[in-house]
């Protein structure tokens, strides 16, 4: 039998976000012993493969409206090879260290050519905004949209993959959605566009049913990808979010707990984390420490549980 193998991939990028700073969250992670933590969590090789060529956000005069997009669809494309590459060897689960959101294409990119895929996104955020939609032009908050290639998204980011849209409406829970920190617009696509949606009062009363609810509504679905958020943790808790806002999110036990029951499950390929800006920690790193041995915890090989 082969051994029970996870890949981790570095997406070293802030293209999409408002400032700097995610793009320094894999090489954070890894100091913080994420590696070591894996394999103390059970799993019998730790492939790291390193990281894709990233960038750092800067300003974008040229296309305000969707700053460094061809930047972030250039980092997504190479995450995407990278997770396909890592799976087809061999591994049994491929994590993806972000970086901005829009790592996340990538991943569910990655994953394509075995069939149609079902994406969790644990985020206070839909994520399903289009450029003109919005005024910031932060592509952050426009990843799912791509996803969806709904109208206005563009073809650089939602074209990524083997097939556009990456996904279909009912290829998506949002677990942990906030509708208060929702543009109109997103609560209009997801209507439209039929997306199962628990809300993150829903998932702080059970995080364990959430997740179940979660897997229900994808039970068609050939693979899955696992999507987390750091700032659906409550900022008080973990300051590691990119979002410092102060007034929403869950505990981390309980997002933990969620992703807990996620990441058991055969189908699911990829589990990505994004958002976390180590600058918004402690200096010496610390910070870090409980979200590296919780995550690692949530992710252990169904052997080790």
């Amino acid at each position: 039998m082969a051994p029970e193998r996870i890949a981790v991939i570095g997406a070293p990028s802030s293209a999409g976000a408002y400032a700097p700073g995610q793009e320094r969250a894999p090489r954070a992670l890894r100091d913080a012993g994420l590696l070591e933590a894996l394999v103390n969590a059970g799993w019998e090789e730790v492939d790291d493969a390193g990281d894709v060529e990233g960038f750092r956000w800067a300003p974008d005069g040229d296309d305000p409206a969707a700053a460094n997009v061809a930047d972030a669809a250039a980092v997504a494309g190479r995450v995407a090879g990278e997770v396909r590459r890592v799976l087809d060897d061999g591994a049994r689960r491929a994590l993806v260290l972000g970086g901005d959101c829009t790592v996340g294409v990538g991943a569910v990119a990655g994953v394509a050519h075995r069939g149609r895929v079902g994406l969790v996104y644990l985020d206070l955020h839909a994520d399903m905004n289009v450029p003109d939609a919005t005024e910031d032009g932060t592509l952050d908050w426009m990843g799912v949209a791509h996803l969806l290639a709904l109208d206005g998204t563009r073809s650089e980011l939602r074209d990524v993959g083997l097939r556009t849209p990456l996904l279909q409406g009912k290829d998506l829970v949002l677990v942990g959605f906030d509708p208060d920190y929702a543009t109109a617009f997103e609560l209009a696509a997801i209507a439209e566009q039929d997306v199962t949606v628990v809300t993150v009062a829903d998932l702080a009363a059970d995080p364990k049913g959430a997740a179940r609810r979660a897997l229900a509504a994808l039970a068609d679905c050939d693979v899955l990808s696992v999507h987390l958020d750091v700032d659906l943790v409550d900022f008080l808790e973990l300051p590691l979010s990119e979002n410092t806002e102060r007034d929403g999110g869950v505990t981390l036990q309980t997002a933990l707990a969620a992703l807990h029951v996620l990441a058991a499950h055969d189908r699911t390929a990829t589990v990505t984390l994004t958002e976390l800006n180590p600058d918004h920690g402690a200096a010496d790193g610390s910070t870090l420490a409980p979200f590296v041995a919780g995550v690692a915890a949530a992710l252990a090989p169904k052997n080790c549980r």
